[in-house]
């Protein structure tokens, strides 16, 4: 369904259509010092989640989300004329507490950090078709910009979101149309998130990780790190940084 959506071969950026999945096998990097973080379990949640065709509510021009983790807080400003179906889904994935309590399940160093697949199966299995239409892409895949993961096919988004660790511009002509941007210092946040487990892509995941939800992660992955709250907190934000920055 989700997962990660987009793969990287070599020095092209290819699509994997086949199976829905993003992989990439990570350079050499130094392992990081990490502390252990603290597993968290959701056993309530939004029922709205449960109906995706209700969440339709068009986002504000511009809007700020505070994203709490285990290794911090961070803000993102939303720019919808950057990409209006992708800002309008997030805006309602939020507004409903979608990102509570999911794991930040795939860091690849100097790459991407992504999240978004939900706690709670059910929730997981609702949104799996509940795609939004392609935006054209009108900003590029800079460091610290948020874009949705998508398959090759048209129009395949949904729930999953990645954040650029770097300029992706390779990205930009496969329609991977960036939404928002982490504003002020929070990518000293972002470059903390536990890197060190191997690639769940390349074990084929994806299933496992949909359908056990925290319950499944926390037993095998208990080091990734968790988005304790994700809300929406306000209008232009004075922090907010240009991509790249």
């Amino acid at each position: 369904m989700r997962f990660a959506k987009f793969l990287v071969c070599s020095t092209a950026f290819l699509f994997l259509t086949s199976t829905a999945l993003f992989s990439q096998t990570s350079t050499t990097t130094p392992a990081k010092p990490k502390a252990a973080t603290t597993t968290h379990t959701t056993s309530t949640y939004d029922r709205t989640l449960l109906k995706p065709s209700l969440l339709k509510d068009t986002a504000p021009a511009t809007y700020q989300v505070k994203f709490e983790t285990t290794r911090g807080d961070f803000t993102v400003t939303v720019h919808r004329d950057w990409a209006p179906n992708g800002a309008d889904r997030f805006y309602n994935l939020v507004k409903h507490h979608y990102y509570d309590g999911a794991r930040i399940y795939r860091v690849i160093p100097n790459f991407v950090a992504q999240f978004g697949i939900n706690a709670n199966p059910p929730v997981n299995m609702a949104w799996t078709h509940a795609t939004i239409k392609d935006d054209p892409v009108k900003e590029k895949n800079l460091r610290g910009t948020l874009t949705f993961a998508k398959t090759g096919a048209p129009n395949s988004r949904t729930t999953e979101i990645f954040i650029n660790l770097k300029d992706n511009t390779g990205l930009d002509p496969q329609g991977f149309a960036p939404f928002a941007t982490v504003d002020g210092n929070g990518m000293n946040v972002v470059e903390m998130f536990y890197d060190q487990y191997p690639d769940p892509a390349d074990a084929g995941e994806q299933p496992n990780f949909e359908k056990g939800g925290e319950k499944y992660i926390a037993s095998k992955y208990p080091k990734l790190d968790t988005i304790k709250s994700a809300t929406i907190v306000g209008g232009t934000s004075s922090t907010t940084t240009k991509p790249g920055h």
